[in-house]
């Protein structure tokens, strides 16, 4: 029967080791309903292929341009002259994302790949096939197929059939997740998950509503009901200055997972980091982003300290 069922994938990385255990290679799946603003992949937010422009690659107007006339919309002007990485005087070009479609009509003339599209649509036979590759490694290392976003369950159809695919080649499988979407979607996955990374933003469900956008009474819901169920969890907590990282915030973290402690499998800290500034950048939105110094590593051994006291594995990612 032919493979219908499409999933919006924007990367598959090979060779991960800290998406559960052993070697693993993780499909990453476009399209999240939270909007954390320290949102280490930021260009998988939206549900829908989205041009990018990676100004490293890019080799300047003078040099190339091509993306100037390819646009049908007019809407790639010069830049002002200004310096590249090697110190050399460069225009670059400048789009105005606020009325692009991302009709992609420029990444394809764009040689060095400075201007991409983000957001493939791949069939699960596609998925398939270039995780089959990677088997070896699964089976030597205990490792297997962790399902990301995004939010990939916000894929519902696409993640159950990949998983199903993966349980029928007899790979271990994870799904990452928000924990943010209807139930009836994680019981329908529950059968074919050998271990959920479940996201926890923060215990304060006003506070999450006021920063992520979403209120956490879903969350941790859901969480409750896959233990019941007798699914197995990673949790995985990111340390956020000015948000969670205290004392008084990790007891409420510590509170909730006592009444879930035998489906925790892992309690895993996620310190803040900058990594996802650049990537923002690429998306050309212009919007404010947050940003902060990562927690010092005094912090971060005191806060896994103070979970492991409760009788929990915890690891700082």
């Amino acid at each position: 029967m032919e493979d219908i069922k499409k999933g919006k994938t924007y990367d598959i990385q090979g060779f991960s080791v800290q998406d559960g255990p052993g070697i693993r290679t993780t499909v990453f799946l476009k399209g999240c309903p939270l909007r954390c603003p320290w949102c280490h992949s930021p260009e998988s937010q939206e549900f829908k292929t989205e041009l990018n422009w990676m100004q490293i690659r890019c080799i300047g107007i003078e040099a190339c341009g091509k993306c100037l006339s390819a646009c049908p919309k007019g809407l790639i002007t010069k830049g002002e002259l200004t310096q590249n990485a090697a110190g050399e005087d460069i225009y670059y070009p400048v789009v105005d994302k606020s009325s692009c479609d991302e009709c992609g009509a420029c990444a394809k003339v764009c040689k060095p790949d400075a201007l991409y599209m983000c957001g493939t649509d791949m069939s699960v036979d596609e998925v398939m096939h270039r995780l089959l590759r990677d088997k070896p490694f699964f089976d030597e290392s205990g490792g297997g197929v962790t399902v990301s976003g995004g939010e990939c369950l916000c894929q519902p159809e696409f993640t159950l059939e990949l998983l199903k695919r993966c349980k029928a080649e007899g790979i271990h499988t994870a799904v990452d997740t928000t924990g943010y979407v209807p139930y009836r979607v994680i019981e329908s996955v529950l059968p074919y998950t050998d271990l959920f990374l479940y996201d926890l933003k923060c215990m304060d469900s006003k506070l999450h509503k006021q920063v992520i956008g979403v209120p956490n009474e879903l969350i941790l819901e859901n969480a409750v009901k896959i233990a019941k169920a007798g699914g197995h969890m990673q949790i995985r907590i990111p340390v956020i200055p000015l948000f969670n990282d205290n004392e008084e915030h990790f007891k409420l973290y510590a509170d909730f997972l006592m009444g879930i402690k035998d489906a925790v499998d892992l309690v895993q800290l996620l310190p803040y980091h900058t990594l996802g500034i650049s990537k923002h950048d690429r998306l050309l939105k212009n919007e404010k982003i947050f940003v902060a110094e990562p927690p010092s590593d005094e912090l971060m051994q005191s806060l896994c300290k103070q979970l492991s006291d409760y009788g929990f594995n915890v690891k700082i990612h």
